[in-house]
């Protein structure tokens, strides 16, 4: 296996990674994913209140990320063409108006229209937050991806532990406390727009030259059926993902009969360790290859997808923490491996992987609600544990090291 070559970065900073950049990113990552978490954490209680059925469980999450995975990419398209920094407090200002809409919501419309203004937000957020990172990467494109990425994973790890000891004792309204967070981080995103201001600039003329010598020596018809087998990926990652995100928590209520609160836990130890396998995915594959990580990551989770629908409750505990680790580190690998596909489209290429990411975890629990409502949540992981075997469309990847060279 040869190690991957460095490539100059797009608008590389002559100082190198912005460290303090990237942390900001990261952070403000955080602050948007855990309030975003809290509406899939608000599930239980939002169904036993509102007398709701799986499906219209499902249907809130696509409402959510069917308005983040439409608009994502077209926000991609207009930052590329112009960017917007400061349009990132903006979207972090959409998901305050979510989060105070959920907290007063007394049907099920007023859910879906607080839903669809969060991820309205995330929209706004994702793309150019992710142009920022790779701006301020220093050609450690990987590496700043996942410190990126890696906020947003903690974030929906948090949520599951806030909706346990906050939002459970204090009731829906006890939402809008969160209000405060999204006031940091618009404060946070805010300085990050400065910085980026007085980058702009001095890129411009870089980013153009930078572009031509990093594509990749591939016909347009290659890349194109490269994007789609990535595109494959990801939905083999995002749906299973949606498998976990949504019913997990009803899986381990009604398989193993747990409390609410400890079945939040439970989530939360799949998602913590969905933020360990984020962080360590961008770098390895700077270092070996993110070829090799996409095929590891996809690929080899499937012996442990397969097992759990078969194990009890203290196996399929231990057996999400691989699941989480090993599959969570395929995004910011897929999406640095698209950008380099695709070299000066950062934007687009940013919203379009986010964008999909979003709405196949919309749709998935939209589907996934109505196989549960017609058979059972222990058949969705029957059914769900095969995604992962999608991954074998990776040997069709082409080696960009090797193509660009």
């Amino acid at each position: 296996m040869q190690k991957q070559v460095t490539a100059p970065v797009v608008g590389m900073d002559a100082e190198g990674t912005t460290v303090a950049v990237l942390a900001a990113l990261s952070v403000s990552h955080m602050l948007n994913d855990t309030m975003q978490s809290l509406l899939p954490a608000l599930y239980p209680m939002l169904k036993g209140n509102l007398a709701l059925s799986f499906g219209e469980v499902g249907l809130i999450t696509l409402c959510f990320q069917l308005t983040a995975s439409l608009l994502q990419p077209l926000v991609g398209i207009v930052t590329d063409r112009r960017p917007m920094p400061y349009s990132l407090s903006v979207g972090m200002g959409f998901t305050l108006v979510g989060l105070v809409l959920l907290s007063v919501a007394t049907s099920l419309p007023a859910v879906l229209v607080a839903a669809a203004t969060i991820g309205l937000g995330s929209a706004v957020f994702h793309p150019e937050a992710s142009r920022m990172a790779r701006y301020a990467s220093g050609g450690r494109h990987g590496l700043a991806q996942s410190v990126f990425q890696v906020g947003g994973n903690a974030g929906s790890a948090l949520g599951p532990l806030l909706a346990a000891f906050v939002v459970l004792p204090g009731g829906q309204r006890s939402v809008a406390y969160f209000s405060a967070v999204a006031l940091l981080g618009m404060a946070i995103l805010a300085n990050v727009g400065r910085w980026y201001v007085r980058r702009q600039a001095a890129r411009a003329g870089r980013t153009r030259r930078a572009a031509s010598v990093l594509r990749p020596a591939l016909s347009s018809r290659r890349v194109g059926v490269s994007i789609a087998i990535l595109i494959a990926l990801m939905f083999s990652k995002f749906f299973y993902l949606a498998s976990i995100n949504t019913y997990f928590t009803f899986y381990l209520m009604q398989h193993f009969a747990l409390p609410v609160q400890s079945a939040q836990l439970c989530l939360f130890v799949f998602l913590a360790a969905t933020a360990v396998g984020t962080f360590f995915g961008g770098p390895i594959g700077d270092r070996v290859g993110r070829k090799y990580v996409i095929w590891a990551s996809i690929v080899g989770v499937l012996p442990f997808t397969l097992a759990l629908p078969h194990v009890g409750l203290a196996w399929t505990i231990a057996l999400s923490v691989p699941i989480g680790l090993i599959l969570s580190s395929a995004f910011s690998a897929i999406v640095v491996y698209a950008q380099e596909l695709v070299p000066g489209k950062v934007g687009m290429i940013s919203g379009l992987f986010f964008g999909f990411a979003f709405g196949m975890g919309g749709l998935g629990a939209a589907v996934l609600g109505q196989l549960a409502d017609m058979t059972s949540v222990d058949t969705v992981y029957r059914v769900c544990a095969y995604l992962p075997a999608i991954g074998v469309l990776t040997a069709f990847l082409p080696n960009l090291e090797r193509a660009r060279a």
